[in-house]
């Protein structure tokens, strides 16, 4: 999106706080954001799916009298904005006192303007060109359609652009563009009896240039569908195990997933007070970094206008950081560092998903996951698997049906080795995970 259209949302922003603040709020955050979104989808070789959706809307969070709310509206009109920001008002004071709401203290805000993030590709952001996305989908429909086994195949493009902008009443004001492209393939396969096994792989990124090969990223949708013909449940047993990058972020999702101010205030973590400890290996250290150059987390100022820094979440096993944002950082007795994840990265470690499993005398390579859950409270989870047994560096017949259990944090105290691969197409940048002495439950 131009300048000029961020500096329009900016003044927009500008102009709700304004307006909300003459009608009696003490403090006003608002936001402003425009955003396009096209799809065209083929399936089975024909188009399924073609949707081009553009949006515009206004939220503001408003305090008046110690009191706090949020709205959100799509008509941008004067009258609309005015009448929508008078009830909004009216409808706050009608609520409960709560001492914690406040805007953000206003030393830890700012926007690091001489960053440059490249969030946004100016080859993403003009008219969307409908037979150039149709000719890379029939590449890649033509080969996933070529397999022998196929039963259906499926090939997806997207792309997005948009901005937003934030005002505060207290004086700041900041904006950001972006874009994204991505491709998808995937495709259902007949196997012995009833079963359909299906594979996908998708990729892209903040650029038109990140979109993959179509040739390419079906081939890896047909060969994720064909490791898994002929899976069987493998053997209970307590062993090694391997999680490719691909899926690795997932782990990385329930172990984090308590680590905010939120789920700390209100004693849904099993974080709580652990901030400080070496909980986990020695080889596990990751920052969230939401200032890395074209990431698919990236900003420079976050949903509250908080300045974007690098933050170390672990670091050598030992818990450093919370996600905290100003309100339940009142609460908690926390120091505020934001309100959510950006981009998570690693510190690496040696070899690729190829040389670990080489490696490996007797392992579990986990592929995907099928379902499970994570106890945010005390960390005991439970995960359905699939992937393949590993003997002597060499992959077995594949299995699914299989169930991972234990406890995270126990689990990532014994992450006894990390790859030097991490998946790009993600903002959690995992690379291979091993971990020793797992429970496998199976036949």
């Amino acid at each position: 999106m131009p300048e000029q259209d961020q500096q329009q949302l900016i003044a927009l922003a500008q102009d709700v706080v304004q307006r909300a603040t003459a009608l009696g709020a003490s403090g006003a955050r608002a936001s402003a954001s425009r955003g396009r979104e096209v799809e065209l989808r083929l399936r089975d070789g024909q188009i399924e799916k073609l949707q081009d959706a553009q949006s515009r809307s206004v939220s503001v969070e408003l305090y008046v009298d110690g009191r706090y709310s949020s709205h959100s509206t799509a008509d941008l009109s004067p009258r609309g904005l005015d009448a929508f920001l008078r009830e909004a008002v009216a409808l706050t004071r009608a609520l409960v006192a709560d001492p914690h709401r406040r805007l953000p203290d206003a030393t830890l805000r700012g926007v690091p303007s001489d960053l440059p993030l490249r969030l946004a590709d100016p080859a993403l952001q003009g008219d969307f060109d409908k037979g150039a996305a149709e000719a890379l989908l029939r590449v890649a429909d033509a080969r996933l359609r070529a397999e022998p086994k196929v039963i259906s195949a499926t090939s997806t493009y997207s792309q997005s652009s948009g901005a937003w902008a934030l005002a505060t009443s207290d004086g700041f004001a900041g904006s950001e563009a972006h874009t994204a492209a991505w491709m998808g393939a995937e495709l259902t396969l007949q196997d012995e009896g009833d079963a359909r096994p299906e594979g996908g792989d998708w990729r892209g990124g903040r650029r038109a240039a990140d979109l993959p090969e179509p040739e390419a990223l079906a081939k890896e949708a047909v060969r994720r569908a064909r490791q898994r013909l002929g899976a069987k449940k493998g053997p209970s047993q307590r062993t090694q195990v391997i999680v490719e990058p691909q899926v690795a972020g997932s782990l990385i999702g329930h172990l984090l997933r308590p680590a905010t101010g939120a789920a700390v205030q209100q004693g849904r973590s099993f974080l709580a007070g652990k901030v400080g400890q070496r909980l986990f290996s020695p080889q596990l250290t990751l920052i969230d970094d939401p200032l890395l150059p074209q990431g698919l987390g990236s900003h420079r100022f976050d949903g509250e206008g908080l300045a974007a820094a690098r933050l170390p979440i672990i670091e050598g096993g030992v818990l450093r950081n919370l996600y905290v944002d100003t309100y339940y950082g009142s609460k908690a007795g926390l120091r505020p560092t934001t309100g959510g994840p950006s981009n998570r990265r690693f510190a690496l470690g040696r070899g690729d998903l190829a040389q670990h499993i080489a490696q490996a005398r007797s392992a579990l390579l986990i592929t995907g996951w099928l379902g499970g859950n994570s106890d945010a409270n005390t960390g005991d989870f439970s995960l359905g698997c699939r992937g393949h047994l590993v003997r002597d560096g060499e992959l077995g017949p594949p299995i699914g049906e299989m169930n991972v259990t234990g406890n995270l944090v126990r689990l990532f105290a014994q992450l006894s080795a990390l790859g030097d691969d991490p998946y790009a197409y993600s903002a959690t940048q995992t690379p291979t995970l091993v971990f020793e002495d797992v429970q496998i439950s199976g036949a």
